[in-house]
């Protein structure tokens, strides 16, 4: 054998040992990678259900928001109605409710002065009644 021959055994025996040092770290590589897609697999089987479900809760919430806008709608229709009515009732009955209100209060206020009055005059009379005695009973022991 000549030192080439043994120069090109030792570069071959180098070369198996490199690809041998080199095929580890890309079997380890290898099983990483296996792993890794084994474990996006499971992810995605246990996420398509999942949003699946997102969806159909989605799809209750935006038919309950409908249902929410229908009934706010109306709400806003009836309070319409209501201030309108409010305000047909107030231009209606408003004057002439004012002016029973105040045909009463001044019947009252006639009513509570001709009672003061009354007991007024009542009791001018009684204390002059009271006056008169009071007079008399002291004349008469004088006499």
């Amino acid at each position: 054998m000549s030192v080439g021959d043994i120069a090109g055994i030792i570069a071959a025996g180098a070369f198996v040992l490199l690809v041998g040092l080199a095929a580890v770290p890309l079997i380890k590589l290898g099983k990483v990678l296996d792993e890794a897609r084994r474990l996006v697999r499971g992810v995605t089987d246990e996420t398509v259900p999942l949003i699946r479900g997102v969806n159909t809760t989605v799809d209750h919430a935006n038919h309950q928001l409908e249902r929410v806008d229908a009934i706010t709608a109306n709400v806003q229709q009836v309070t319409t109605n209501i201030s309108g009515l409010t305000s047909l009732f107030a231009a209606t009955l408003g004057s002439p409710v004012i002016k029973v209100a105040a045909f009463t209060y001044g019947v009252r206020r006639a009513i509570a002065d001709r009672k003061r009055r009354d007991v007024e005059k009542r009791v001018r009379a009684e204390m002059k009644a009271a006056r008169k005695a009071a007079t008399s009973e002291s004349a008469e022991p004088a006499r």
